[in-house]
């Protein structure tokens, strides 16, 4: 990560972190790049690099400009609900997943792990927990 200023939940999941603004050549061994910073002219310089290293860009102020968008994702265990408008409005993504968030409750995150012990003993998950998931999907229909 690469920014003058670095929030600490952002600096605690970095790799590494340089303190200090975007130059060109940073891309230099990366995989994946992330423009995301409040100046279009930042953004632009790393998408410019990005494409003439070969590297995935996201865009956050121009998701048009990336190579990929990131979904909005509810996780209930190892259930993994994601909702994206392919970049056109992470706003829009965030508030359906938050009213997902609702629907979803924790109570997903104990089916999924019992369909999953069932299938990896070899068991007909589904038949036997059918009535758990049929009142489970009941409250998605409202």
């Amino acid at each position: 990560m690469i920014s003058p200023d670095v929030r600490p939940e952002l600096e605690s999941v970095a790799g590494e972190v340089r303190r200090r603004p975007y130059r060109e050549g940073d891309l230099e061994g990366a995989s994946l790049a992330f423009a995301a910073t409040d100046r279009r002219e930042v953004n632009a310089a790393v998408v410019r690099e990005a494409r003439e290293r070969g590297i995935p860009v996201n865009v956050a102020d121009e998701p048009s400009e990336g190579d990929f968008a990131l979904p909005s994702t509810l996780r209930r265990g190892q259930l993994q609900v994601a909702v994206s408008t392919g970049g056109a409005s992470p706003t829009l993504a965030r508030r359906i997943r938050r009213e997902l968030e609702d629907v979803f409750g924790y109570e997903w995150a104990g089916v999924v792990a019992a369909l999953h012990r069932a299938r990896r003993d070899g068991r007909r998950a589904e038949d036997e927990l059918e009535e758990v998931v049929e009142e489970c999907l009941s409250r998605l229909r409202g």
